[in-house]
Formats: structure tokens, sequence, C-alpha cells
């Protein structure tokens, strides 16, 4: 008998990854839903006796969609699959009724065990039914974006005991014009702060730029376990330190994800409390034209809030798109 499976994920390249990590021998009709809205709905049409659902998605998110399951009672099995891999967000899923948890890139060894733990799988001469979704350069991007950002989140949870809330990652080719209307976006007409931190790696070039909004000294204070006076040079060094924190476990997920290693300089203090204008007058950016990968940080219980932007050098980006594509292909 085959079973209906779905597959829900904002991802393309995510959704066709796990289409191809399901068994050949497993008898199954493969649907896919790219928001937790579909996927409810998908559910209801009888497309997903077994789910394979993502937790970082626009409209409805994963927690969303296991408490619609909980609450409306649909037949469904639920597996989640997910770059944030943080322990409180396994503890959160199981609680909220999911069977188990994959970390992302998916690993069909470790699909067909869980399968095969739970008496899900009956093998079947009949094999899979799963179409590939089309995948473009940009969602290569995000993805891996989005698993380095759930590997950050876990080094950071363990580190500083926070949860981190992950953010949906942005990938766009920008201009100086460009980013200063970013910055200005995230500077709602507040004064920021910025740190920034150069990385080249493999012939991939570029400069991680992390600004602070509407932060409490004190929250990062407390993070980093710092109890003395927070006078304004002890601010610099703390929000140079925190900020080292995040840039370096972003760019480790990166670097993991494309087998390679990146060289980052020491980070720098670009302005403290300033206008956008002022901060770009001071610090002009490099490129004419350059990619850039967004992600804002967000921590529960703490006011802090800062993003940071992955800017990547023009003349990197073919040799960054053939690794992406070699590896996450």
């Amino acid at each position: 008998m085959t079973t209906p499976v779905l597959i829900c994920d904002d991802s393309s390249l995510a959704r066709k990854q796990m289409a191809r990590a399901l068994p050949d021998d497993w008898d199954v009709s493969v649907s896919f839903a790219t928001n937790g809205r579909e996927g409810i709905e998908a559910i209801r049409a009888g497309k997903g006796d077994v789910l394979f659902l993502d937790l970082n998605m626009p409209e409805m998110d994963g927690y969303a969609v296991l408490e619609a399951i909980r609450r409306e009672d649909l037949p469904t099995l639920v597996i989640v699959v997910s770059g944030d891999v943080q322990p409180e967000a396994r503890q959160r899923v199981m609680k909220l009724g999911a069977l188990d948890f994959i970390r992302k890139p998916v690993c069909a060894e470790e699909v067909a065990s869980i399968l095969d733990k739970y008496g899900i799988r009956r093998e079947s001469e009949e094999g899979r039914l799963a179409p590939e979704p089309d995948v473009d350069i940009g969602d290569y991007y995000r993805e891996v974006a989005n698993v380095a950002m759930g590997r950050a989140a876990d080094l950071l949870a363990r580190l500083l005991d926070i949860f981190v809330v992950m953010p949906l990652p942005n990938v766009s080719m920008i201009t100086r014009h460009d980013l200063h209307m970013t910055l200005e976006q995230v500077a709602k007409g507040e004064k920021v702060s910025a740190v920034c931190q150069g990385f080249i790696g493999a012939g991939i070039a570029g400069e991680a730029l992390l600004v602070f909004n509407e932060t409490s000294m004190h929250d990062i204070a407390r993070l980093l376990r710092h109890e003395g006076e927070l006078d304004e040079a002890m601010e610099r060094e703390l929000l140079v330190d925190i900020a080292s924190i995040l840039i370096s476990a972003c760019l480790k997920g990166i670097a993991e994800q494309l087998d390679i290693n990146f060289s980052q300089a020491p980070p720098q203090l670009l302005g403290q409390s300033l206008q956008v204008s002022e901060l770009l007058q001071r610090n002009p950016l490099q490129w004419e034209s350059t990619m850039a990968i967004e992600m804002g940080y967000r921590f529960e219980n703490c006011d802090i809030h800062c993003d940071l932007l992955l800017l990547f050098a023009e003349d990197s980006l073919p040799v960054f798109d053939e690794r992406v594509v070699c590896v996450m292909g």
C-alpha cells in the first residue's frame, strides 16, 4: 500500500535533498508544501500520513504546524528536519508531538534508520514516486545560510546558555546604495553600533558586518558573564567580544558545509551609537556590488537586537557558486 508522504520546507533545495534521502524501496507518493499553511492543508487532504517538517519557515513555522496538528488531531506522523539543532529546539518539538528529529543536511542512512525504528517503512518493489523541485542558485545560498545559522545558534545556546530564535536568511546582490537602505531599515531611525570582520578562504573573500540596534549592554555583559563596571571602554570590548562569537560561529557553519577553512581578520569596532549615514561615511563599502546574506539574531529573554550581514566580494562569486552547487547539489 502506497504511503502518502509530505515534505514541508520553504527551501526548494531542502525539499529536493529530503526527497532524495527517502529509501528507494519505500512505496510512497511524495507531495511538497512550501510553508506551514500549505502543509496543514495537504495533511487535511490526506497527502501527509508521514510529514517531514522544517521549523524555520515564513507565514507559519514548524512549531505552529505541530500545534495545529495537535489541536485538530490530524492523522500524521511528524519527523522534524531542521537546521536549528539547539537542544532546546529538539525538546520543544518533541513536547509538541514530533516523532523524531533530523538535523540538516539530511542523511539517507539516518532517515532509513528512523523509519525502521518506528516501523513506518514497508519495502516494496514499486519503490517511490518523488518528483524533484527546481532549484535556483539563490536557494542554494539560502539553505547554506539556514544550516549555518542553525549550527551557530547551537553553539551560542551552549556557550551563552540562551535560546536563539532562528531567522529567515535573506540573500541578494546589493550595491552601496542598497546596503545603506538595508542598514537604515535595520536601524529604524535609531543609532547603531557595528563591528566588522574580514574573512578569506579557498578563493572566497568577504566581510562580516554585525549591526547592533536597541541593544542592552547589561544583557550583553550578563551573557558574557562580566560582573564589573560598564564604562565606555568596557562596552566597546564587550561589543567586539560578542560580535566575534556570533560571526565566527556563523562562518564556521558555512565553512563546514563547503569543506573549506576561513581565515578571519581580527574584529574591528566601526562605531558606537552612530547614525547609519555617519557609520557608512566613516567606513565605505569596499566593493561596488556584492552578494549579501542577511540574518537577524534574536535571543529569548534578552534585549539584544542585531543583524549579521555577510558581504561576499563579487569576484569570489564564481568560485562560491561552483563550490555550493558541487557540495549541496
